[in-house]
């Protein structure tokens, strides 16, 4: 799906790591949520609270949970899902664009 259609756009972005990485939180009429954002190069943390499918729109990423010992390489196009209440690290080589959907 490249758009979406009757939604809510959230204009405060959500900003971290120093602005590196940015997002903007959209919400739909079905309770659901998601959020499109940027990321710069750099390594990254994140923690989850809900689950989460990770949608790569342009560029590519190597990711793992924290505490495995091998790095996924993903690319544009591709997806993958991250548990609830849950640690993922990324190692971000280019500026990567994403999709974010949260699974309730």
């Amino acid at each position: 799906m490249s758009e979406f259609s009757n939604v809510t756009v959230v204009k405060k972005a959500n900003i971290f790591f120093d602005g590196k990485v940015a997002s903007h939180t959209v919400l739909f009429p079905d309770g659901s949520k998601k959020t499109l954002g940027i990321m710069q190069g750099g390594d990254y943390e994140f923690s989850t609270g809900a689950a989460e499918i990770m949608e790569i729109l342009s560029g590519e990423l190597e990711w793992q949970m924290k505490g495995e010992s091998s790095w996924k390489r993903i690319v544009a196009g591709e997806a993958f899902n991250v548990p609830a209440n849950s640690v993922f690290l990324m190692k971000v080589p280019v500026v990567c664009d994403y999709c974010c959907s949260f699974i309730s």
